[in-house]
């Protein structure tokens, strides 16, 4: 019974493929339109790069999907072929439709309307560099209710253009490429490519709300960590306990750093490159320095922080501290921007691609209002201090711890512009000296047993820390050597296992990895495999330098490259990770 049922089929099949060309005259009738794309403009060697071929096919046909259910149909496929030995991955194909047509008794799986076909190549460690010619050809057979034409084919050619690892490379095309799941078999790209397909899926209330909850979700990284003493510091001497001017204060430094995000987005939108170099720009670490010192300078009682007199007047009320509120914001999002974490670096190379000004404007914003809503609270809980009992001479002493807070903070971020042979002394005795003036300043308020008390405490501290800093120690770490491209072409000649740490001075998660990380006994023993490099990342404004950022695609610090004996990237760090986790990843390099 199947047996006659399938003749009846084809008989009908050829019937209306007979019926077909003597409506069209024998003549080839098209009925879609395809183009293909890649994800790179330039691919390196060793790379990954996707291709996709967007078919448009006529209002009233279909073609038969790559399963079309009926063994008389043809399906439609994807051949992709290249003489430069490309791995081809498997090709992904639409969801299809099915659809019941009047020459079958079952519904067919079919495409109709637009749609995306794709994979993704490998390109070759050892491949010359130069074009090379992908040749892509797409099968199919279009059919309508009542026809079925002949099977068909193009064919087309995309040139992919392969350069060395020196050289810079632009992801392209993110929209086109958001129809289809290709995944990256890099652990980088795979993480950007995931928040990437995420929030092209979702709409904009959706992404908006994706945005919004990693942006709070950063307050969990190192990076942000100096702007909770600073918050503290500033609010808890500046605010005079209303619950209301608290609040307007708190909600103007956080749109202080909302701004200073939202710039990222409309740079990195214009640019079509990310941005996280900023605080490797001598004059903006001297723009954050002196906003410190302005800031401690209101703590000791030198000035204040208030709105010109007309804007106070149509305000309608004492705005005092609003100016300085909201400015203290813009550069705290500043001294938070460049140490980014894998959320962000997902989010400026999605927006980069994207080339939207506006929209990268409001994804920032509303990253940066979920970054800066803790601080809001902080701001409000800081500001009741001075509604504790007993307020008074102590409450300025208070101010003045906050000062030389916000000035051993100047220092910390002017140390990357001084001699090392210089600049690793002068926080310790800062700190020495602040703790013996905070002995010597504000003998009024040792009246209070519980602040004196405090105040001893935390003077001892500083001294102690300081102590500890100049006391000459040895640190345990692995057998670093200071990158250069003669010893890294080496070691991937030798077929060396390779750990490569991009870092700066003024970024607190890599000293956090030298001192928790790699000074760790276990790692250091897993590490005698590997080829270990240092990149000093502090100043890139050298040509070198940057050279090297673009090469490794370096989009902010800390960043730890994991290279196989292949020389393939096998794992992108770019946080803080603790020794047990690193250990696990170097583990398993083969």
């Amino acid at each position: 019974m199947k047996q006659i049922k399938l003749l009846l089929a084809i008989f009908f099949y050829l019937a209306f493929t007979i019926n077909t060309f003597s409506q069209f005259g024998f003549q080839n009738v098209e009925i879609l339109k395809s183009e293909v794309y890649k994800s790179f403009d330039k691919i390196q060697q060793g790379g990954e790069v996707k291709l996709a071929v967007k078919i448009i096919i006529d209002k009233e046909w279909h073609i038969n999907s790559d399963k079309p259910k009926e063994d008389f149909l043809i399906p439609t496929e994807l051949k992709i072929t290249s003489k430069s030995n490309f791995e081809i991955g498997k090709i992904v194909y639409p969801k299809s439709k099915e659809i019941k047509f009047d020459f079958s008794d079952n519904p067919v799986s079919v495409f109709e309307g637009e749609v995306f076909i794709g994979t993704i190549l490998k390109v070759p460690q050892n491949i010359q560099l130069g074009e090379k010619q992908i040749v892509v050809e797409l099968s199919y057979q279009g059919c309508n209710n009542a026809t079925c034409m002949a099977p068909s084919s193009i064919i087309d050619t995309i040139n992919l253009i392969v350069v060395d690892k020196s050289e810079q490379i632009q992801e392209i095309n993110s929209e086109i490429f958001s129809n289809l799941n290709l995944q990256y078999s890099s652990t980088e790209k795979n993480e950007d490519d995931s928040l990437t397909n995420q929030l092209e899926k979702s709409g904009l209330f959706l992404t908006l709300l994706i945005v919004f909850l990693g942006g709070l979700a950063l307050n969990l990284t190192p990076c942000v960590y100096p702007l909770i003493p600073i918050t503290i510091g500033y609010f808890g001497g500046q605010s005079e306990g209303k619950s209301s001017k608290l609040f307007l204060m708190g909600l103007f430094y956080v749109l202080g750093m909302a701004l200073t995000y939202s710039v990222v987005g409309v740079v990195t939108a214009l640019s079509g490159e990310v941005f996280g170099t900023l605080l490797q720009n001598p004059l903006v670490i001297i723009f954050i320095v002196l906003i410190f010192i302005t800031l401690s300078l209101s703590m000791f009682g030198v000035y204040e922080f208030k709105l010109p007199d007309t804007l106070v007047a149509k305000a309608g009320g004492s705005k005092s501290g609003m100016f300085g509120a909201f400015f203290m914001g813009l550069t705290m999002g500043i001294v938070a921007a460049p140490c980014i974490g894998p959320f962000v670096i997902g989010l400026v190379t999605y927006v980069a691609a994207k080339g939207d000004p506006f929209y990268g404007f409001l994804l920032f914003f509303v990253m940066a209002i979920g970054l800066g809503l803790p601080y809001l609270v902080l701001a409000l809980f800081s500001g009741k201090i001075k509604n504790l009992p007993r307020a008074g001479f102590w409450m300025d002493a208070v101010k003045h711890i906050f000062g030389f807070i916000l000035l051993g903070m100047a220092i910390y971020f002017a140390e990357p512009l001084l001699p090392k042979s210089v600049s690793k002394y002068i926080l310790p005795i800062f700190m020495i000296i602040s703790g013996i003036l905070l002995f010597i300043m504000d003998k009024e308020a040792n009246k209070i047993f519980g602040f004196k008390i405090f105040k001893i405490v935390f003077s001892s501290i500083l001294i102690i820390g300081a102590a500890y800093l100049l006391y000459p120690t040895e640190k345990k770490s692995l057998d670093w050597e200071y990158y250069s491209e003669q010893n890294y072409e080496a070691a991937l000649s030798n077929n060396e296992k390779i750990i490569i740490d991009f870092y700066a001075d003024w970024c607190i998660p890599c000293k956090e990895l030298d001192a928790l990380t790699f000074s760790n006994e276990e790692v250091i023993k897993a590490s005698q495999n590997f080829k270990s490099f240092k990149v000093d990342m502090t100043k890139t404004l050298s040509e070198e330098t940057e050279i090297i950022r673009k090469k490794f695609e370096i989009r902010g610090m800390p960043t730890v490259l994991i290279i196989d004996s292949k020389g393939n990237e096998v794992e992108r760090i770019t946080g803080f990770l603790n020794a047990k986790e690193f250990l696990k990843i170097v583990e398993t390099v083969k």
